[in-house]
Order: structure tokens, then sequence, then C-alpha cells
């Protein structure tokens, strides 16, 4: 269920970041990259400790384990929401502030798992940002406005 919000940036703010407060929150220890292939290749080239797999018109990608140095690499973590949460806008949300904080910019596959309350995210972030990114998650997700 999608939720439209009618309020001020700053009810937005004190809303999301209560919602940060009650996501499941999962950190992942490795690096990741994404791996391409042509549509044709899915059966061959499938992995099962893919995150996350998309298309386009002309290949596969999918999110996996770094296990050399090809590629880009993002360490990555998820968050799971709760069921009936407010998180409209919430991407937007934690991507600026990341954006304002660390000047990079971020990516967000989001999947849907009914018996964990719906919606959750992957979030990919430099990996050379990790210790820096984590330590502000853990910081909002500390500290609720109660204003």
């Amino acid at each position: 269920m999608v939720n439209i919000s009618q309020e001020t940036p700053e009810q937005t703010d004190t809303r999301l970041r209560q919602v940060m407060v009650q996501t499941q929150f999962k950190a992942y220890a490795e690096p990741y990259i994404f791996d391409e292939f042509p549509i044709t290749e899915f059966s061959a080239r499938i992995r099962k400790d893919a995150l996350a797999i998309v298309r386009d018109d002309d290949v596969w990608s999918q999110l996996v384990p770094a296990k050399d140095d090809r590629g880009e690499q993002f360490q990555i973590f998820r968050l799971h929401f709760p069921a009936g949460a407010d998180n409209s806008g919430f991407v937007g949300w934690l991507a600026n502030h990341l954006k304002h904080k660390y000047g990079t910019g971020v990516f967000v596959v989001c999947g849907q798992n009914s018996a964990q309350g719906g919606i959750f995210d992957y979030w990919g972030y430099p990996a050379e940002l990790a210790n820096d990114i984590l330590a502000e998650l853990a910081s909002l997700r500390n500290q609720v406005k109660t204003d």
C-alpha cells in the first residue's frame, strides 16, 4: 500500500526518522558488484548468492559478492519496513541526507516480503565510505526528534 502524506518538511523529517528507528537493519560485511550478462544467458549465469536481479531490454544485472577486484565495489545494507509504516518519501529523504553529509549518491533496489512487513530495500554506496555511512546510520537509528 502506498501512503500519500500531506505534511510540512519538518513533519516529514520527524516521521521518517521514526520510520528509520522502526526498520529491521542488516549491514553486509563483504563488498558487492554488479555482474551483467545478456538476457539469453539467464539460466547459465544467474547466481544463488545474488541479492538483487534486474534487467532492461538487453542485459540482466545481478548484485553479487565481489570475489575479485573487477568492477566498482559497493557496500550494502538492507532495511525491512514494518507493516503499515508510512515510509513514503523515505528513499529520497535518506539518499539526500547521505548526499549532503558525504557527497555521494546511492542506489536502492526494492523488494517485497509480506511475511516481514512488506517492502524492503537494499542500499548500495561506495565501499570506501563504509565506516562513515554505517556510523551515520547508527546515529540516525538512535535518535528520534520528539518536537
